[in-house]
């Protein structure tokens, strides 16, 4: 008996000591995705990195530095050409997150409605995801394909609903989700009306949102002509070396960087005025 308590005493002994040597570490926080992660995510381009599209903005600015400088001899020009041309892939890029999201705006309450219907229908969570992939809006289907093939291969729902929000990346796809997440979780007899509710208010939304943007389209198409344009007439002069060369001085220098200057604030300005708002992501 008495080995007993001196085994028990010393073990416990053991233990506190080694508590005090190794004090346990609190766990690490999930890294965030960078703003470049997250804007390529938002756009569906998978096989391009935050490093490589870096990479490409550097090359492609380079590249127009210095084309424009052995043409015009302007280097004033060149660096305006190089920025602008450094930037170009950021901006198509945005474009592409905008038309991306426009598209799944006008598909989403299909697909919740045929979510909502096969929940009705009697069948389960993760069976009325994966039907989607067959039977869901054709640019929605590649997603939930690979959901379905992410759930029969690992039988993890959560951490399959965790890849289709990542695939999707779209606020509406992590309202859906997350209120999947939590019926499964907890059990939910009232999903398929909160999906028939959120399908009418996308609808709505959808509705209202096309007649805005509808009215404010010629205004933005508008401020961009009026900020192309001088830009346009540079690029013509810069075939006459004669004329051109008169911004190689310092006052030239200044005029053009003051001209970018004003053009970038003034067309950055009318987006933020112009902009809709923006649903922002779920636990993202």
């Amino acid at each position: 008996m008495g080995t007993l308590i001196g085994l028990g005493t010393g073990i416990g002994v053991a233990l506190m000591v080694w508590a005090r040597i190794e004090p346990v570490r609190p766990p690490r926080r999930p890294v965030r995705e960078s703003r470049l992660a997250r804007m390529l995510a938002a756009a569906g381009i998978t096989r391009l990195t935050p490093r490589r599209l870096l990479t490409l903005c550097l090359a492609l600015g380079a590249v127009a530095a210095v084309v424009a400088l052995g043409l015009t001899g302007v280097p004033t020009i060149g660096i305006i050409a190089g920025l602008t041309a450094a930037a170009s892939p950021i901006v198509v890029i945005q474009g592409r997150v905008a038309r991306r999201m426009r598209e799944h705006a006008e598909l989403w309450p299909d697909a919740v409605d045929n979510l909502a219907s096969a929940i009705r229908a009697g069948m389960s969570l993760p069976e009325s995801l994966m039907q989607l992939g067959e039977r869901g809006p054709e640019n929605l289907r590649p997603a939930f394909a690979r959901f379905a093939h992410d759930y029969r291969a690992s039988g993890r729902f959560d951490d399959s609903l965790d890849l289709l929000k990542a695939r999707l990346a779209d606020p509406v796809g992590d309202r859906v989700i997350e209120a999947l997440r939590i019926a499964s979780e907890v059990g939910g007899g009232d999903v398929g009306r909160m999906l028939r509710s959120l399908s009418a208010f996308l609808r709505d939304d959808l509705r209202t949102r096309g007649e805005l943007e509808s009215r404010q389209s010629w205004t933005i198409n508008g401020a961009r002509l009026a900020v192309a344009a001088p830009w346009l007439v540079l690029m013509a002069m810069s075939m006459q070396r004669d004329v051109v060369g008169r911004f190689a001085s310092a006052d030239g220098a200044l005029v053009l960087g003051g001209g970018a200057v004003a053009c970038v604030v003034a067309y950055r300005l009318m987006l933020r005025i112009g902009r809709l708002p923006v649903e922002p992501r779920i636990l993202a």
